[in-house]
């Protein structure tokens, strides 16, 4: 009898039945890439990523709105503060996507949207995310990815504000709009080209 319960024991410990399932391992890192409609919906797509919100980081004023940051006088930037499991994807893989999908060698500028709120940057929190960004940007230059020289900005990070909830998945929301079509969704399509197998399971 005794033999009988080793061996079924065995036989789901090998099937996988009977193992204590791996707990989440979450992580917060914060981006800016030009405007955060763009930036979020691309990381909402990326298998481990638990959420996405966008909203206000680099600057002084309590609470900003978003009429105040469109101005470029406030210092903050528009930026995705992304939750992700750490066991499933990678802060190297956050970042391989982030210099993916938007331009690095453009200051203050990605495309027609330009001012200081749209400045490539990355708010670290801590050592590791303050080395693992460094560590990208200098293997790109190195490799010579870019015509133009990285202008991307590592800083440390002082204080989230969540963006008013009409920004929230703004893209899921507002697909037919020209914006959307025209500027979003090439930067979705050239994702799931290069990262096709780090999707979400729909």
């Amino acid at each position: 009898m005794k033999n009988t319960i080793l061996i079924c024991l065995l036989i789901l410990s090998f099937n996988g039945f009977g193992q204590a399932k791996k707990q989440p391992n979450y992580d917060t890192i914060t981006l800016g890439g030009g405007c955060y409609w763009c930036v979020e919906a691309v990381y909402e797509n990326l298998n481990g990523v638990k959420s996405v919100v966008s909203g206000f980081s680099g600057g002084k004023t309590i609470n900003p709105s978003y009429e105040e940051v469109s101005t470029g006088k406030t210092g903050f930037a528009e930026v995705v503060q992304i939750t992700y499991d750490k066991n499933v994807t990678s802060l190297d893989e956050i970042f391989k996507v982030f210099f993916t999908v938007h331009d690095p060698t453009t200051l203050n500028r990605q495309g027609a949207d330009v001012g200081t709120q749209y400045r490539s940057v990355i708010f670290y929190k801590n050592e590791e995310q303050k080395n693992a960004a460094n560590n990208i940007i200098n293997a790109l230059k190195k490799a010579k990815v870019y015509n133009d020289p990285i202008v991307t900005a590592v800083e440390p990070f002082t204080k989230f504000y969540k963006a008013e909830d009409y920004h929230q998945n703004y893209y899921d929301n507002n697909k037919n709009q020209p914006y959307c079509k025209m500027v979003i969704q090439p930067k979705i399509e050239k994702f799931e080209k290069v990262f096709k197998d780090k999707l979400k399971k729909k």
